[in-house]
C-alpha cells in the first residue's frame, strides 16, 4: 500500500483535455476529485487545433469562453481559410472559407463560435480554471501505479515521482482519461478493436521567421500542398512564427528528425529558409474502438477508447464531451439523485457517437494530397489551369464534410438510452453539413438568443430544466416543481417569451438534462411524473408515457 492515504469522490487519470473537462465538469458541481497526471503536459505537440461550436459552448456553460477567446494567438477575426494548393509559393487550387465555424458573430443555430487555437493553450486556460475550483486537486508529475476495486469504491496506489512517495488513494470511482496507451484501460481488461495502420504520419513544429509574408495564399489556418515531393498540410500555429507541418502517408522506414526536415519542408513549399525545428512526432492513423468503457467503477474516456485519423478535428472535441457526460453523471449518482441506468448510459450514448465520428474521420482521411495529385497540375500553361480547376472541383465536393460539419457537431443524437424517454417521432436522416435543430428527445436542445441578448443555454440549470411553453397551465408548473422535489432531483423552471422558441420547441413542456440534451417532451405534464423523474434521472426504468396531466 502507499506511504500516505487520501479520500475522494473521483480519480481521474490523465490531465489533457478529457480529464480537465471531467474535473471542471466535477468541481462545478461540488464533486472532490483528485487528477493525476505523470507528465508537466509542457511542450511544443500540435495536437489538436480546433476547438469546435460544441467543445466552446461548454466552456461558455463554465463562464470560461471568453478567456478562451482573449487566448487566440492571432486574434479571434484571423480569418479561419482552408487553403488547397500545389505548393505554398505554388498555385492555389480550391479554399474552404470559415472552415469550423470559427467566424465570430452570432449565428441562431449555436451560442459560441469555433476557435483555431493550439491544444497546449485550450490545456492553459482548461486548468488553470481547473486549480481555482476548491473541490479540484490537481497533481502533476504523478502516475498510477495499481488499482483494485470493490463494491465500495477504487483504491488506487499512485506515485509522487518528485517525491518518490506512494499514494493510496480510495474513491467512489475512477476514470482513465490516459490516452491512447491507457494504463487504465489494460487494467480492465478492455481491448481496442478495429483497423490499424491506415497511414503513416508525422507532426513537425518549426520556427520560420518570414514565411507567412513569402507565402503566396494570403492568411489561412491551414494549407493542404498538392505536390509529388511532400504532399503535407502546414499552417500557423502560435506567435514567433511557429508552424506546424504535416507530411501525410509517408513511406514504411522514412524517418524525420531535426536534422532532415528543413530540407522536407523546402522541398513542400518551395521557399528557401532557415527552417528550425522543434519537435518531430511520428503517428500512425487507426480506427479504434474500445470493446467495453467500463468495469463497474472504473470507466474510459477520450483516447483510452476511441481513435481515429485526425481529419475533422474530432478528437479533442469528442474527448471534452465524454468528460462532460461523465461529469454529471457521476455527480448526479454521488449526490444521491442519480441511479445506476445513468452510469450505464454512458457507454449506450457514446459509443454510438463514436462510431458515427470515427465513420466521418475515415473518410476524410481517404482524401489526401497524396490521392489529388497529378503530373502537370502546378503547371504554367492552359492544361495546368485546366487540371487545376478540375482538381479543386473534386476536393469542394469531397472535402466540404471535413470542414463544413455542422450537423456532425451538433446533430448526434442520443437513441435507445435507459435514461431518455422517447416520444415516437420518427428519427430523422443524418446529414453531416445542414443541421436542422429537433427537440425530439435525444437530440441536442435546439439554441435560440433571447430578447435581452442571451442565450436561451445560459438560462438552463444544473441539473435538470423545464421549458414551458408560453401557455402551459401553471398547475401543471406547480405540480411539475413538487414532484422534482418529492423525487430528489434538481429543476430549473424556465418559460421563455419569444416566438422563435415555441417553432423550436413545439411541444407544451420539455425536459432538458444538464448536458443540454432533451430527455423527455409532451403537450401534457404525466400523473406518474415522480416515475419519469426516476426514470431520466436512472433510479427507476419502469415509467412509461401514458397517464397524463393537461
Amino acid at each position: 500500500m502507499g506511504d500516505s492515504l487520501l479520500k475522494t469522490g473521483v480519480l481521474i487519470v490523465g490531465a489533457g483535455p478529457v480529464g480537465l473537462a471531467l474535473a471542471i465538469e466535477l468541481g462545478h458541481r461540488s464533486i472532490p476529485c483528485v487528477l493525476i497526471e505523470r507528465n508537466e503536459r509542457v511542450g511544443y505537440a500540435p495536437r489538436a487545433k480546433t476547438t469546435n461550436v460544441r467543445t466552446r459552448e461548454h466552456f461558455r456553460r463554465w463562464g470560461i469562453a471568453d478567456t478562451l477567446r482573449a487566448a487566440s494567438p492571432f486574434g479571434m477575426y484571423y480569418p479561419s481559410n482552408v487553403v488547397f494548393c500545389t505548393s505554398l509559393s505554388g498555385h492555389e487550387l480550391t479554399r474552404f472559407e470559415n472552415a469550423m465555424y470559427c467566424a465570430p458573430g452570432r449565428n441562431p443555430l449555436y451560442s459560441e463560435h469555433g476557435q483555431w487555437i493550439p491544444q497546449y493553450t485550450v490545456e492553459e486556460v482548461m486548468r488553470e480554471h481547473a486549480q481555482s475550483l476548491p473541490n479540484v486537486d490537481l497533481r502533476f508529475n504523478t502516475e498510477l501505479t495499481t488499482f483494485e476495486q470493490d463494491g465500495d469504491g477504487v483504491h488506487a496506489v499512485v506515485r509522487d515521482l518528485r517525491q518518490g512517495q506512494n499514494i493510496t488513494i480510495e474513491a467512489s470511482f475512477m476514470v482513465g482519461a490516459d490516452g491512447s496507451r491507457s494504463v487504465v484501460r489494460e487494467g480492465i481488461g478492455a481491448k481496442m478493436e478495429g483497423t490499424r495502420g491506415l497511414s503513416r504520419n508525422y507532426n513537425v513544429v518549426f520556427k520560420a521567421p518570414g514565411l507567412a509574408e513569402k507565402q503566396k495564399h494570403g492568411p489561412a489556418i491551414m494549407y493542404w500542398q498538392v505536390n509529388a515531393e511532400a504532399p503535407s498540410l502546414i499552417g500557423p500555429m502560435d506567435q514567433g512564427d511557429k508552424w506546424f507541418f504535416m507530411p501525410t502517408g509517408m513511406k514504411e522506414g522514412t524517418k524525420l528528425d531535426v536534422a532532415n526536415t528543413p530540407d522536407l519542408i523546402r522541398k513542400a513549399t518551395g521557399i528557401d529558409l532557415p527552417y528550425e525545428v522543434l519537435s518531430t512526432d511520428e503517428w500512425v492513423a487507426s480506427r479504434l474502438l474500445a470493446n467495453t468503457y467500463r468495469d463497474r467503477r472504473v470507466f474510459l474516456a477520450g483516447d483510452a477508447c476511441h481513435l481515429h485519423p485526425p481529419f475533422g478535428g474530432y478528437g479533442m472535441n469528442m474527448g471534452v464531451a465524454d468528460g462532460v457526460d461523465l461529469g454529471w453523471k457521476i455527480a448526479a449518482v454521488l449526490q444521491g439523485w442519480g441511479g445506476p441506468a445513468l452510469l450505464d448510459s454512458y457507454e449506450q450514448e457514446r459509443k454510438p457517437v463514436h462510431n458515427m465520428v470515427l465513420d466521418e474521420a475515415v473518410a476524410n482521411h481517404a482524401m489526401l494530397g497524396n490521392q489529388l495529385w497529378k503530373e502537370g497540375l502546378d503547371g504554367d500553361n492552359a492544361e495546368g489551369a485546366a487540371m487545376r480547376r478540375e482538381v479543386g472541383a473534386v476536393i469542394q465536393a469531397g472535402k466540404l464534410r471535413e470542414f463544413t460539419t455542422l450537423g456532425v457537431m451538433l446533430g448526434y443524437r442520443y437513441e435507445n438510452s435507459p435514461v431518455i424517454v422517447p416520444d415516437g417521432s420518427p428519427m430523422p436522416g443524418h446529414d453531416y453539413i445542414n443541421y436542422v435543430p429537433s427537440s425530439r428527445p435525444g437530440s441536442l436542445a435546439p439554441h435560440a438568443w433571447l430578447h435581452d441578448g442571451s442565450s436561451l443555454y445560459d438560462h438552463l440549470g444544473q441539473g435538470f430544466t423545464l421549458l414551458a411553453s408560453k401557455d402551459a397551465p401553471s398547475e401543471a408548473i406547480e405540480q411539475a416543481r413538487l414532484q422534482a422535489r418529492n423525487a430528489g432531483v434538481p429543476l430549473t423552471v424556465i418559460q421563455p417569451n419569444e416566438a422563435g422558441i415555441a417553432e423550436l420547441y413545439p411541444t407544451r413542456f420539455t425536459l432538458i438534462r444538464p448536458d443540454q440534451h432533451v430527455t423527455w417532451r409532451a403537450d401534457a405534464w404525466p400523473h406518474a411524473s415522480v416515475g419519469l423523474f426516476e426514470k431520466i434521472s436512472g433510479r427507476n426504468n419502469s415509467f412509461t408515457p401514458g397517464g397524463v396531466k393537461a
